[in-house]
């Protein structure tokens, strides 16, 4: 008989999902999203599972009982994993990747076309276009276009299977360039992130899709705008701090590169932080998105699946998938 586990679950994107979660569930479910901290640290005390984005050191000290920490995305950066008692496992979840490669399309289109700049200036009552403006650029269409993407996991796959249905080509960089690349998809090239310079300066659209990690923390900067073209476009859908904050700016500023799309920050309103502290909304050239690339009902279904069937896992006494700690 399969013992029922205590489980918290503290994201509250995930509890428009509760019924995919306890669908069939015999386990006892908490609910705490909306519980101020110190309430969250007492029910963590007796759980078994904890259901989260993220955690505070203060959360995992407190969490004797704890056997998973089952992270809601693919990041597990905002949990204290030297902190959680031993024993505890961490496992995370995806199904992001089709989401935001809709996403980087979409934007790189959107970017290539002006549309930002078009929607912005109509707004204001200014019709303004090749017809009426002879210094207008004419935007470029994807075909033939070539796609570099830093990083090779879910994300850059689904990017590069979409890239080719618009006729992109499409190179990689990634820690591992000697593994199998993905099945069904066409690339151009593959190297390591040793060969980042390569990547940038032969790119039309540049995406970012690697972890934080401090590998990769300001990977890109100064020097590496520079090699960019002053026509390719930056698509950032990792972690804001992967970017030089004040080097992003400036290169957007300057023109060093055409354009971006931001949907990642240096900082957060839930931790009390601007998302950066440069104006990137007074620039013509960016798209900003508050860090929704990856929001659609499809991610967030597939993932409360993921997490049920993990706890029942546990429970039973069988193997967890995507174990990352």
């Amino acid at each position: 008989m399969v013992t029922p586990l205590r489980v918290l679950q503290t994201d509250r994107i995930m509890d428009r999902y509760a019924d995919v979660l306890t669908a069939g569930s015999a386990h006892h479910w908490t609910f705490a999203s909306g519980w101020d901290h110190e309430r969250q640290i007492e029910a963590l005390r007796t759980a078994d599972v904890l259901v989260a984005a993220s955690m505070t050191t203060e959360m995992a000290r407190a969490a004797g009982r704890l056997r998973l920490v089952h992270v809601t995305g693919a990041g597990y950066d905002k949990i204290p994993l030297a902190d959680l008692p031993a024993g505890v496992r961490v496992v995370n979840t995806f199904h992001h990747g089709r989401s935001i490669a809709e996403y980087v399309l979409a934007s790189a289109v959107l970017l290539a076309r002006r549309v930002p700049r078009s929607d912005a200036e109509f707004r204001r009552g200014v019709w303004r276009s090749v017809l009426t403006d002879p210094a207008v650029p004419l935007g470029p269409t994807l075909h033939g276009r070539m796609v570099g993407l830093i990083g090779l996991g879910e994300i850059g796959t689904e990017v590069a299977r979409l890239a080719g249905a618009f006729g992109a080509r499409v190179q990689a960089v990634r820690a591992r360039p000697s593994a199998a690349g993905p099945a069904g998809v066409e690339l151009a090239w593959v190297g390591g992130i040793d060969e980042l310079d390569r990547l940038l300066a032969t790119s039309d659209v540049v995406v970012v899709t690697v972890p934080l990690t401090d590998a990769t923390r300001g990977l890109l900067g100064e020097k590496q705008y520079r090699l960019m073209r002053p026509d390719a476009l930056l698509i950032n859908v990792a972690r804001g701090p992967v970017l030089d904050e004040a080097a992003t700016y400036a290169a957007l500023a300057d023109c060093t590169i055409a354009g971006a799309a931001l949907d990642v920050w240096w900082g957060h309103p839930r931790e009390g932080k601007p998302p950066a502290s440069h104006d990137f909304a007074a620039l013509p050239n960016v798209l900003l998105t508050p860090h929704q690339a990856g929001h659609t009902d499809d991610t967030f279904r597939g993932r409360a699946q993921d997490i049920a069937a993990a706890i029942d896992a546990l429970a039973a006494g069988h193997p967890l998938r995507n174990v990352v700690h």
